[in-house]
């Protein structure tokens, strides 16, 4: 441990305030609080803090839907999301919101002092704006046909089919997500900020070791495309704080979003005394890191900290980034139930269960983490139950019954115990580099052990024999010396439960007592401190997910507008003589593969008889082994006109079915079909 204590502040991403906390949001909050438990366990200063993300569009656009204002809207989400974190034990010291008077303040001082250091620009931009709705749009409120690929149902930003980027200018065929109306350019004013000049500074923090690897060679990528000025201005109509100096003029949503960790700070600041400024000047001592999501990145690691540099404040000790979560190796759906909303979780299991799983399979890298439902049970009981929980209840029982709760005055096995306080130091460095998997695995192998040398003691043989007792005493105390060993190295994991150990133990359990063995030490009777999961818990979960889902749907077919205020055009009408121009073909699956540079897009190479053709699509997230679908028969439309792509030429279209993302499945077609065979 180090000679003083650290001065740590730590934030997670902002929750947007316009919809629920999910199991893919735990994983975040869970692994920043885990790093933090176990930070304050080794005695250092830790402030933990997080907030809603609070402004934009869609919460103007979804309060307008909704009836209410948006600061009802946002009052209501928080209500809800403080009450998930808590119910997951996430041991934040202050949750606020980006809609505070905290981060209007800051908001403001910061770009005022950015203007004054010849960081801010302004120049007359022409937007796509909604001449039903009266307001500019901003990129994903713009839907139309990709300008690049030509596909249809493309956001005004990117397109998920080709992933080309684009200006919602170059979209074909626009249309308002908002109204449906058709858009109409408008010239307005707007403010950028000069990211470009502080390329140098990024570069050489690059080098700092401030971010991971993964991060900081997409960074380069950047550099070699060239760093944008960036636009933080937004026009009225728009819910977020308007720009000094200007009369309808707002900050984007992403400009005050980080200065939401400065303005929670703060927040808690006033509340307890602290000095901001220790934490936030440029010569500050103190660390901050940000836990945040691979999606986010840019935003963390390019344009916050020049926005820092740039207002002579500090930048960020380190930023880890976590990958997405997955249910049982795809994309979280909602019609399948997967798509797990952290109060319905609740409703049905304990929050350590998550939590313990999602150590378990945590690392420090930028990788997606995958929730199998089956192993989640099977893990839980394991690991939880059987290996620790039942550690301790196989033991106590003996030293309540027969000596009166009271624990041996020496210790049975020194050298045993030894081996299990010399690991706290590998396990400390673990827990610090963030590398909870290697943790979980460490105390299982110790695990192992204790319940080996309880198996070969076999207290329950001793405990009927005469004149043993010293001798039962010494071996269940001795067992429960290990239990409370491993007590403390899973307290940052499974704290709710550890509580639990302590009030048995009547011990508070923390790193510096590893050395300190409760000797001639009076427990209490033991309660069951884990129950044992079964299957339908998670059935139940996943049937109230996809009732939920249904419910929505249902609810929204009785609207004229979608949720967020989408509305998706009526579709052209076509008669059976238009269809029955398509030229369905049977075809064989001869190699199908990831197109590496799309998050979207699979390359087949299909055999149609005759001849073999090339095709992509855009079902990725259904399938994410590919190579499993060659050999198989699919119906593709063969008279489609060739569509040239950065990644190739697609010559024809797969038939799928599905709502979208992970919920696509490829037709099936009759084993007894040929390829080339025509489909009527």
């Amino acid at each position: 441990m180090a000679n003083s204590a650290r001065n740590i502040l730590v934030t997670c991403a902002l929750p947007y305030a316009n919809g629920a906390i999910h199991l893919g949001h735990l994983l975040e909050h869970i692994q920043a609080d885990i790093w933090v438990r176990f930070q304050r366990m080794r005695g250092n200063n830790v402030h933990f803090i997080c907030a809603d993300d609070a402004h934009g569009t869609p919460i103007m656009l979804n309060a307008d839907k909704l009836g209410i204002t948006p600061e009802e809207l946002i009052a209501r989400s928080k209500a809800d999301h403080v009450a998930d974190f808590e119910g997951f034990n996430i041991s934040y010291d202050n949750y606020h919101s980006t809609h505070s008077p905290e981060n209007e303040a800051l908001t403001a001082e910061m770009y005022k002092k950015l203007r004054t250091n010849g960081f801010i620009k302004s120049r007359t931009i022409s937007q796509l704006f909604d001449p039903e709705k009266g307001m500019f749009l901003p990129d994903r409120f713009v839907k139309g046909t990709c300008p690049k690929c030509k596909a249809e149902d493309q956001y005004g930003d990117n397109c998920e089919v080709c992933s080309s980027t684009y200006s919602p200018t170059e979209l074909i065929n626009p249309r308002s997500v908002v109204s449906g109306a058709t858009p109409v350019l408008k010239d307005s004013e707007h403010f950028f900020f000069d990211l470009p000049a502080f390329e140098g500074m990024l570069k050489e923090w690059i080098k700092s070791g401030s971010l991971q690897p993964e991060i900081a060679n997409k960074m380069q990528e950047w550099f070699e495309s060239g760093l944008q000025q960036w636009d933080i201005s937004r026009d009225a109509p728009y819910f977020g704080f308007k720009i000094p100096d200007t009369e309808d003029k707002y900050f984007y949503v992403w400009l005050d979003a980080p200065i939401g960790y400065m303005a929670s700070f703060k927040n808690l600041c006033n509340k307890r005394g602290l000095n901001f400024d220790d934490f936030w000047k440029k010569d500050s001592t103190a660390e901050l890191y940000h836990f945040i999501g691979k999606d986010i990145v840019y935003f963390h690691s390019l344009f916050w900290p020049a926005m820092l540099e740039g207002c002579d404040l500090r930048k960020p000790t380190n930023v880890f980034a976590h990958g997405y979560v997955t249910v049982n190796g795809v994309k979280m759906s909602k019609s399948r139930g997967t798509f797990i909303q952290a109060s319905t979780y609740l409703r049905h299991l304990a929050p350590e269960y998550l939590r313990y799983y999602y150590a378990a399979k945590l690392n420090n890298r930028i990788e997606d983490l995958d929730l199998n439902l089956e192993d989640f049970v099977q893990r839980l009981n394991a690991d939880v139950v059987n290996k620790f929980v039942n550690l301790a209840s196989r033991s106590a029982g003996f030293i309540t019954k027969r000596f009166d709760g009271k624990l041996a005055a020496e210790i049975a096995e020194p050298e045993l115990l030894a081996e299990f306080v010399e690991k706290s130091a590998q396990i400390a460095t673990y827990y610090e580099e963030r590398e909870f998997s290697k943790v979980v695995r460490e105390v299982m192998l110790l695990a192992d052990k204790a319940n080996k040398y309880i198996d070969d003691k076999a207290p329950w043989v001793i405990a009927k024999e005469e004149g043993r007792d010293a001798e039962l005493q010494a071996v269940c105390s001795m067992a429960l010396q290990l239990f409370r060993v491993l007590a403390i190295y899973l307290k940052p994991v499974i704290p709710q439960i550890i509580e639990r150990a302590e009030a048995f133990l009547q011990d508070e359990l923390s790193w510096k007592s590893l050395n300190k063995p409760l000797l001639n030490h009076q427990i209490l009777p033991f309660k069951a401190l884990a129950q044992r999961l079964d299957s339908k818990h998670i059935e139940a979960i996943v049937s109230e997910t996809k009732a939920q889902f249904e419910s929505q749907q249902a609810a929204e077919k009785a609207k004229t507008t979608k949720e967020h205020t989408t509305i998706e055009p009526i579709a052209d009408i076509i008669t059976i003589d238009d269809f029955a121009k398509l030229d369905l073909r049977v075809a064989k699956v001869i190699k199908c593969e990831a197109v590496p540079e799309s998050n979207k897009l699979l390359r087949f190479e299909l055999d149609l008889g005759d001849h073999t053709r090339q095709v992509f699509s855009g079902i990725k997230a259904a399938y994410q082994k590919p190579e499993e679908l060659e050999g198989r028969f699919v119906i593709v439309i063969a008279n489609l006109a060739a569509r040239k792509m950065k990644f190739g030429l697609s010559e024809g279209m797969i038939l799928s079915a599905g709502t979208g993302g992970s919920d696509l499945f490829l037709l099936d077609v009759d084993s007894g079909a040929k390829a080339g065979m025509q489909v009527k």
